[in-house]
Order: structure tokens, then sequence, then C-alpha cells
């Protein structure tokens, strides 16, 4: 937690603090923590951080790791360290953008998003690709996959797997909604899209895992649930 020490000891520049019952209107995540102890939102959070709490900044950005974690690990392997201190970098660079949104997750995920497709527009280009349309592109080309009851941790990483071969943007919209468990309203407000094109991404990608994995769509979403598991056992010891 170097990192995160450094990033909380940042300095803060002479930033107001509004009122906390500013703060605490209520928006689609003011209620809504990203892990640890409830209590104290994340924006309130960030309000004493722009006023100099660094335990506040700690506390925050530690919130921040594990989901940054789950966002890139399936999308970018071996760089996502790198894309997860971008992210935080940028949290402490736009720390007085935050707070004025009012929306911590969504002002999060549109960082890490950002930051997500500069590199894989940076791959492709090394690829000798010009063309980018996240909604069709995947991460890597689809394959077709069997899975077996036969070995559960093995059928997981096979469905992190299959992940990478749908479009990005469903594959995005796919982990938000069973992942992250947010309703198709908060994920079309942090993709800046019409709710009906969420449960359309949403339905597109269930079938495309389905038959990319083979599988019936109960035992699909069974299986996403042990691929966030082994995603977050790496995260564990961070904290």
């Amino acid at each position: 937690m170097t990192e995160l020490a450094t990033y909380a000891r940042a300095p803060v520049p002479p930033i107001p603090a509004p009122p906390l019952a500013t703060v605490s209107t209520p928006t689609v995540d003011t209620a809504v923590e990203l892990g640890g102890a409830p209590g104290t939102t994340e924006l309130r959070l960030l309000a004493r951080w722009c006023a100099g709490s660094a335990a506040a900044a700690g506390e925050l950005l530690q919130r921040c790791l594990p989901w940054l974690r789950r966002f890139f690990a399936n999308k970018v392997g071996d760089a996502t360290d790198d894309l997860v201190q971008q992210s935080l970098m940028c949290v402490v660079r736009n720390r007085d953008k935050i707070l004025d949104s009012g929306s911590f997750r969504t002002y999060l995920f549109k960082i890490a998003r950002c930051r997500l497709y500069d590199y894989l527009r940076a791959q492709r280009r090394r690829d000798g690709l010009l063309d980018d349309d996240f909604e069709q592109d995947s991460i890597v080309p689809p394959t077709v996959t069997t899975v077996t009851r036969m070995c559960k941790d093995r059928a997981a990483t096979e469905v992190r797997e299959a992940l990478r071969q749908l479009p990005v943007d469903l594959q995005i919209a796919l982990e938000l909604h069973y992942w992250e468990e947010h309703s198709t309203a908060e994920i079309a407000a942090m993709l800046d899209v019409a709710q009906g094109t969420v449960k359309s991404r949403l339905r597109r990608a269930r079938d495309m895992l389905s038959f990319v994995l083979r599988s019936g769509s109960d035992e699909v979403l069974e299986l996403l649930g042990q691929a966030r598991l082994e995603i977050d056992e790496p995260c564990a010891g961070l904290l």
C-alpha cells in the first residue's frame, strides 16, 4: 500500500470543502459503498480529503483499489497494476471535479474506462489497426469452449477467458451488472447511454457468453460469480 500512502499525502490544493449537507444530497451513489465498512460515503471522504485529511484520502483510495483491479484484471492482464495506478493518480488530480460532479463512482468508472480505451487503442495501433469500435471489438478473438462441472476453478478461468472474447463495451456492461451489482439505470448513467441500450448489451452479452461456453444461462450466471471470486483473491492481501 506504499503507493496509496503516497497518493494520500499528495499536496492538497486550496479547495474549500462544501458543507457535508451538500455532499449528502441523494445521487446514484452517495449511499453506495465501493467496499469497507458502511457509514461514510465516498463523497464525504472526498470532501474531507479536500479539506486536508490524509486519513480520509487513504480510506477512499483503499476502497477504490478492489473495484479498479476487478475492472482491469480481466481486460489488460499484466498491465492491471499500471492502469490502476494511472486511474488513482487521475483521482488525485481531479478531486475537486469529482466532488463537484456529485457522483464519485460514476466519475471513477469514467476515469478507468478512459485509461482502458487509451491502452486498447495503443495496442491496436501497434498491431496496425486504425479503427476502434468497442461495441464490436473484443480483447481477444472469439472461440468456442465447453465448460463442464468437473472443475469449477478451471471453469471460472474459462469464463474469464470467454468474457475477454465479448466486445469490450458488452464485457464492461456485464461485469458492472453481475460483478458490481449495478442496476441498468446506474449503468446507463455511467456509460452515458440510454437504459434500453444497457439492457440490449446485457442481453447480447449473456447470449454470446452462453454460445462461447456452450452452457445454459443459469450455469453461466453461477460461473460469473465464481470468476469474480477468483479475481478478488489477489486483492485481499493488498488491503
